[in-house]
Formats: C-alpha cells, structure tokens, sequence
C-alpha cells in the first residue's frame, strides 16, 4: 500500500514543481520593469496634445478693454470752419473708453495645425522606440542571470556526482584500513578531497541564490532554488535586422520631416471670420460723442512674412541634423557587424572546443577506471589516484561550461540583431 501511495502522487509532486523559461522571463521583466508604465504615459500625453492642437479651429473669444487720455481730438470748428448756422458742432472728448468683445473662427492656417498634429505623433512615436529600446536592453541583463544560474546549476550537478565517486571510494579505503590493506593517510587524504568538494558545493549554492534573488527581483516573480529554469533551444539566426534602435532612427527621421513640413507652414497666409461687439465713448460715429454700444464683423487675412527671414537657415539646421542622425545609425549598424562577428567567432570557438572536450572526457574517464583499479590492486596512491579523477572532473565541468556559454552565445547573437 505505502508503495502504491508513492507512486500515485510522485507524479503530483513533479507536476508541481515551478518551471520557467528563459522567454518567459524576458515577458516578465519587461512588464515589470518600471519603464514600461512610460507607455501609457506617452500614449496618454500624445491624446491630450492632439486635442489641444485640434482646438485651432474652435471659435476663439477674446475680451479687452482700455481708457485713454489723448493731448487732441478732432476740432470739427476748425476743420469745417464757421458756419452761418445756429447749430453746436461737437467735440470729441480727450478721455476714451472701450471694452470690446471678439469672436473669431479659423478658416485657414496654412496648414499648420495639420503638420503640428503630425509632428506630435512623430515626436511620441520617437519616445515609445525610446522606451522599446530601453526595454530591449533589459533582455541582456536578464539573459547574463538566466544563463548564470544554468551555469552554477550545471557545476552543482557535477560537484554533486564527484562527491558521489569519491564517497564511494572512501566506503571501500574504509574497509581496506579495517582489515589492514591500506594506510590511514589515505582514507583522511579521500576524507579531505570530499570536504573540500562539499565546500565547493556550498560556495555554488550561494552563488545561485544569489542570482536568482537578482532575477527575481526583475522579473517580479519568486523564484526559489527548486525552481527549474528550462534550457534554452539552440537559436539558428537569419540574416536580417530588427532592433528597435533601427526603427528609433526612421522615427527620428520622421519627425525631422514633420519639422520642415511645420516650417513651410509658417510663412503661408491665415484666413478667418471675425465679429467685434464694443461698449465705449465715442463709437464709430465719432460725432456722437456719447457712450453706446456698436460691432463690426468680417473676414480677417494675416500673412507674416517674417518667418521667411530665417526659414533657409532652419532648413539647414534641420539638414544638419538629419546627416548627424544618419552618422549615428551607420555607427550602430558597424558595432551591430562588429558584436555579430564576435559572437560568430566565439560560437565556432566553442562548438570546436566542445568536439576536443568530449574526447577529452572520454580518455580522461579512461584513465581515471584505470587508476581506480591501481589504487584497489596498491599500485598507486591515493593522492596520484586523485590527481587521476580530479582532471577528469576538470574535463567534465569545462565540456559543462561550454554547452552553457554556446546557448548563451547563440542568445547573444539573437539579441545583437533580434531578428526571429
């Protein structure tokens, strides 16, 4: 019965274990990570100024009002000279008044609020690359702990099989110094090399805890030592470019466009309806020299040809940075060449060395079943037989760390061009 409980729930307990793979985490980072709510923000703040710049065509009210006191008026007297009449000619008075309302309607603005409104989504794109990119890096930091663990996870394994050899070594000295075949020295010398391993094992532990406390904290997610991370699959890498730095370039390029668009727009003539209700002494008949209500109302043309003063000169500027922008992106292009013909040369390297480590592994096993049938039969001792299965255990590790660090190469160079 006790068997068959065991076997109906050790699958359970293996199911329930905690997974996680190297996407995964990179999913997780990227939401976690606090640069991510810059989205939304920038998202949000392109919707406000988009309806701001929309607002152009809205009626627009305006209200002003002004008391003079001018040193002359019109003398009607001296202008129309004396009249033969018995009549007053009025006079308009030095002390004016006016509050005036205005009510104006946009008609045509040269096609100014249409190139604002697109060089503000050009210019909140160029942020959201901005943002993208920087979650990009994120991918790097993430991927150096990931392959960290695998790496320390790969060492424990070996360290822990090691210990396993040797502690069964030791059973057999144990038995060989009771019945007075071997020394005593060399029981303490196998006792010394297991404690020496266990102390290794206790320094990658920590190491490991260590890394996957980091790579908790990123991914925002508890990740504990029983925790399996999945290894990756080998990436085959095309030839093609995706980094989000590239499409940052174009989008600055864009709104390097929507600036000279803006520019032509500055100098065309502006069009629209106006309509003025006024209260004030005098009014528009200035004869009346009283306080009264008048309007006027129209079609308005404003046409500043200021802009054109400087409109060559800022279309150089704008040309100016257009080239520095292209000489950035042919740098990043040449360090792109550059990361990918280093991550190419340390793949081959290790895909070589890989092919040496195996028959390393296997001569040095060799080697080392022979001299574990030398030290039962006293032809060797326990410090030569040591040296015998430490340098195949050398060989072990170094084939382990090299299966790691061609995952983690062949991820490198996916993330030097993130080409799918």
């Amino acid at each position: 019965m006790r068997l068959l409980f065991l076997l109906l729930f050790l699958p359970i307990a293996v199911f329930a274990q905690e997974r996680i793979s190297l996407e995964s985490c990179y999913a997780l980072a990227r939401e976690h990570y606090p640069t991510i709510q810059k989205l939304d923000l920038i998202a949000k703040s392109e919707d406000y100024t988009l309806a701001n710049a929309n607002k152009a065509y809205l009626p627009q009210i305006s209200i002003t009002g002004q008391a003079t006191y001018q040193s002359e008026t019109i003398d009607f007297s001296q202008s129309i000279g004396r009249l033969p009449l018995p009549i007053t000619l009025p006079k308009v008075s030095k002390d004016q008044y006016k509050v005036v309302g205005e009510v104006s309607q946009l008609l045509y603005n040269g096609g100014a609020t249409r190139t604002q409104k697109q060089l503000i989504k050009a210019q909140s794109a160029v942020q959201t690359q901005a943002v993208e990119t920087q979650l990009y890096a994120l991918k790097q930091r993430v991927s150096n702990l990931y392959f960290g663990v695998l790496l320390i996870e790969a060492q424990l394994t070996q360290n822990q099989l090691n210990i396993e050899t040797l502690q069964s070594q030791l059973e057999k000295a144990t038995v060989a110094l009771k019945y007075g075949t071997t020394l005593a020295s060399q029981v303490a010398e196998l006792k010394a090399e297991i404690v020496r391993l266990s102390m290794q094992h206790t320094e990658y532990e920590a190491t490991k805890t260590l890394y996957l406390q980091i790579l908790s904290t990123f991914i925002g997610q508890p990740l504990s030592t029983n925790t399996i991370l999945e290894r990756p699959q080998s990436r085959r890498i095309g030839k093609g470019n995706q980094r989000p730095e590239l499409k940052g370039f174009d989008l600055q390029q864009a709104v390097l466009e929507a600036q000279e668009r803006q520019l032509s727009s500055e100098y065309l003539p502006k069009i629209g309806l106006f309509a003025q209700g006024a209260y004030g002494r005098p009014t528009l008949n200035i004869i009346k020299n009283e306080f009264d209500f008048y309007y006027i109302a129209g079609v308005r043309l404003q046409w500043h040809l200021s802009p054109l003063y400087s409109l060559s000169n800022r279309k150089q500027l704008l040309r100016f940075q257009g080239e520095s922008l292209s000489a950035d992106r042919q740098a990043f292009m040449m360090s792109t060449e550059l990361d990918l013909t280093q991550q190419q040369t340390q793949i081959s390297k290790l895909q070589r060395l890989m092919e040496q480590d195996k028959e390393s592994v296997a001569l040095r096993h060799q080697v080392a079943q022979a001299a574990q049938v030398q030290l039962d039969n006293g032809v060797i001792t326990t410090h030569e037989y040591l040296q015998k299965v430490n340098a195949e255990h050398l060989a072990q590790q170094t084939l382990l760390l090299h299966e790691i660090q061609l995952l983690q190469a062949q991820e490198n160079q996916h993330l030097v061009t993130n080409d799918q």
